[in-house]
């Protein structure tokens, strides 16, 4: 669903991305809050308002994902989803930049090497695109920097998106009213089915997220960390194929790059994964250490984390 997702967006024209965004900011809350009603899951809420560093956080997320969903819906809907497909490509290099620079964490040289083919893809897409691949890199660092938020957040997926469009509602809705003071709000002069398609911004949003969190508890992690490429894969591809967007050799060389890299980078990550749970046997008690290598190992094969999940999609 993530990888099928720039399929909808231009089914919204004539709404522009703010009105887009917006919508889907405002419905987003409320396909969350029913479900949380239906679940009945309330008490995260109360404990949430009384720890203002965990609140003060969940406000940097929504600040954050505001800016990815928003470059990313005008992105698709601009005729960029090839740039934009580069962007989820290219963020576990930068997630792993970041843990060097932010967290002082060590770096394998296989992740230094694919840390350094990914900046040499940024510089091949620059000459390739007349300009540096700012869509991409947006998406990219903004999407980073969430995932590590929600890290120490550590919030559910449901909860944390539930949380987040909480924040965003007020300003959102008041953006929406505006417009429509202004007689620009798509929503109420296109007719009733455009209004559902808009309404319907917080079911594209949150269902893909109800999956994950099903599978996450009924497949490995590294398994469900590879099939979190296809997301990007389906965007590329629909990119060229669907949208016919450009693709000279420039470009293909500087995905071929991204590509290598992220090989790199993944085979790297379960090898160390399997060695060390090899090195764990049944019945020995894992120090510290082990146990930080093991979720490191992990965290690193899972690929990209998809926005709005536990740990951090467009």
């Amino acid at each position: 669903m993530w990888g099928l997702v720039p399929l909808f967006w231009p089914l919204l024209k004539p709404a522009g991305a703010a009105e887009i965004l917006a919508h889907r900011m405002v419905w987003s809350l409320v396909f969350v809050a029913v479900a949380l009603v239906f679940v009945r899951r309330w008490a995260w809420a109360g404990e949430l308002l009384r720890q203002p560093r965990r609140l003060a956080l969940i406000t940097v997320a929504a600040a954050v994902i505001t800016v990815n969903w928003g470059v990313y819906i005008w992105a698709v809907n601009s005729g960029h989803v090839v740039e934009a497909s580069l962007g989820y490509f290219i963020n576990p290099l930068v997630t792993i930049a970041m843990g060097v620079l932010l967290l002082k964490e060590r770096l394998r040289p296989v992740q230094w090497a694919a840390v350094g083919i990914g900046a040499a893809a940024v510089l091949v897409l620059t000459v390739g695109y007349g300009r540096p691949p700012w869509i991409s890199l947006t998406l990219a660092f903004s999407f980073a920097t969430y995932g590590l938020v929600k890290k120490k957040v550590n919030l559910g997926g449901v909860e944390s998106l539930a949380a987040e469009t909480a924040i965003q509602f007020l300003p959102a809705l008041g953006y929406l009213l505006w417009l429509g003071h202004q007689g620009n709000l798509s929503f109420a002069s296109e007719g009733p089915g455009h209004a559902a398609l808009l309404a319907s911004t917080g079911i594209v949003t949150a269902l893909p997220l109800v999956c994950f969190g099903a599978a996450a508890i009924r497949v490995p992690l590294s398994t469900l960390g590879l099939l979190q490429y296809l997301a990007p894969v389906f965007q590329f591809l629909l990119g060229i194929f669907y949208f016919g967007e450009a693709m000279p050799p420039e470009r293909w060389a500087g995905f071929a790059l991204v590509w290598l890299a992220l090989t790199l980078l993944t085979w790297n990550a379960l090898r160390t994964a399997r060695t060390v749970r090899r090195e764990i046997r049944p019945g020995t008690t894992m120090t510290t250490g082990t146990v930080s290598a093991v979720r490191t190992a992990e965290s690193l094969a899972t690929g990209p984390e998809p926005l709005d999940s536990p740990a951090a999609r467009p």
